[in-house]
């Protein structure tokens, strides 16, 4: 990131300046997935800014992480106090040293808050308390605050009940990079000169998250940097899944459970699915899907004829798909694994489902090349399951992994295809979307315009099945920005 400090962002910097020049103490809070660039956006708007700054340790104890605090308040004070013995004595401490600043206005950066809310250490009630007595002085408080532990954000901090009910004056959640962003990162950023298809393999396997992308070499061709990165002997990502889950979540075996369920039924599984086969009970399970789904590693659909019970589950993470098809099994024993895995059936059906899932990432999009954006829509996916009409007829059930359902009484019915020419449409699955959209007609009820929508990365070849398709985006209209 030598060239410019940001790509995209640029509503985010905004806000964060916004906050910055009111003329009242704000708290103004940052989340979003691990690796997104959070700490970056901080601190490459604020860090002239700052009077003090401090960061979690990842299961470090409370009094090793107070000692550190006051060891690095000291530093800026040039004095040399005793050791706090709570958090309400090293913020006590904390707000001596900015009124002595003897400045209208104080900046404060606490990154990586949920891992300074140790068990037992009254971290919220201190951090509460010395938010709350701000107001009592007439020195203005920029408090910008981050974590990577999504929910700990949304439940104990933008959301908490107690002291802190109502202060954040503002949050920000930091999405990954789209298509876009990811391009303008590799080529004008980090010099890669790579075109859209080679991007959107990185995007494929690293998903939008900045630090992955950043640890890709110019120099190497991209297998073999994903060579580097997963399978040869000491690979820097081989061991990024388990901490992943373990820094975000308390008790990330069962979460992991759930992941490592989805990415075997790619289709989706319902949550009394999970339940079953997970053997988690239905209190822990709703907590589980709410983390996972608020962290971005899953997504919840159901056609709006259906009840929430009936919400199927699909993993959407790229990264944590990737490594459990590919990484965690590994024996290790081929360092160039990845390049060794050209045009196989395992990495053509890996290849399938992940191109499904930049689509689901890319709606927005979609929208702009079907000239709908300013059309009021919902965007599901749908299937059915064999059955028997009530005059007999037998339907094979199936599936539609996005329906895009319009106001103007239209919906489009998406084929996502991953190849690396035109996609042909032969016979027998002209048939097969007739079929579907036959059924898709008789079980939803509907009167709707049905338009047959193809998403692929070079268009559909033209033959006479072709003339079936009402809609082609390409790979080169995800890239809109």
């Amino acid at each position: 990131m030598n060239k410019n400090k940001f790509v995209g962002r640029t509503e985010e910097v905004k806000i964060l300046q916004k906050y910055y020049e009111s003329q009242k103490s704000e708290l103004v809070a940052v989340f979003g997935r691990r690796r997104v660039g959070k700490t970056f956006l901080v601190r490459e708007t604020m860090k002239e800014k700052f009077d003090f700054e401090f960061s979690g340790m990842y299961q470090v104890p409370a009094k090793i992480q107070r000692r550190q605090f006051q060891v690095e308040l000291d530093q800026l004070s040039k004095e040399k106090n005793k050791m706090p013995a709570d958090w309400f004595e090293a913020f006590g401490n904390l707000k001596r040293y900015l009124l002595s600043l003897g400045k209208e206005k104080v900046v404060v950066f606490l990154d990586e808050l949920p891992w300074m809310d140790t068990q037992k250490s009254n971290f919220i009630a201190a951090l509460s308390w010395f938010w709350n007595s701000w107001g009592k002085e007439s020195v203005i408080l920029k408090l910008y605050v981050c974590g990577s532990a999504t929910t700990w954000m949304l439940e104990k901090l933008i959301g908490d009940r107690g002291g802190l009910y109502g202060r954040i004056t503002r949050s920000i959640y930091l999405a990954p990079f789209t298509l876009a962003e990811t391009e303008y990162f590799l080529n004008d950023i980090k010099d890669m000169n790579y075109g859209q298809k080679h991007v959107l393999d990185a995007y494929m396997v690293f998903g939008g998250i900045p630090y992955y992308l950043d640890m890709l070499d110019k120099e190497l061709p991209f297998s073999v940097n994903v060579d580097n990165l997963f399978f040869s002997e000491n690979a820097p990502l081989k061991t990024e899944y388990e901490f992943l889950f373990r820094s975000l979540f308390r008790n990330s075996n069962n979460y992991r459970k759930v992941i490592e369920l989805l990415s075997e039924k790619l289709i989706g599984l319902t949550r009394e699915e999970i339940a079953e086969k997970c053997n988690l009970s239905g209190g822990e399970l709703s907590h589980i899907i709410k983390d996972l789904n608020s962290c971005d590693f899953i997504r919840g659909y159901s056609d709006p004829n259906k009840k929430e019970r009936s919400y199927v589950y699909q993993l959407t993470d790229m990264f944590s798909l990737f490594y459990l098809r590919f990484v965690q099994n590994n024996d290790g024993q081929d360092a160039h694994f990845w390049t060794n895995m050209s045009n196989t059936g395992a990495k053509n059906a890996w290849a399938g489902y992940a191109f499904e899932q930049v689509c689901l990432h890319h709606i927005q999009q979609i929208k702009i090349k079907l000239g709908i954006s300013g059309i009021l829509s919902n965007a599901y996916a749908w299937n059915c399951k064999p059955f028997t009409d009530k005059d007999g007829n037998e339907w094979k059930g199936g599936q539609i992994d996005l329906v895009i359902d319009r106001s103007d009484n239209v919906m489009n019915l998406c084929e996502m295809k991953y190849s690396q020419d035109e996609y042909l449409i032969d016979k027998d699955y002209a048939d097969t979307i007739r079929v579907r959209t036959n059924l898709f007609r008789n079980v939803q009820k509907t009167k709707k315009d049905l338009k047959c929508t193809f998403i692929t990365l070079y268009g559909v070849k033209s033959n006479i099945y072709s003339r079936m398709v009402d809609n082609q985006i390409t790979m080169d209209d995800l890239f809109h920005k």
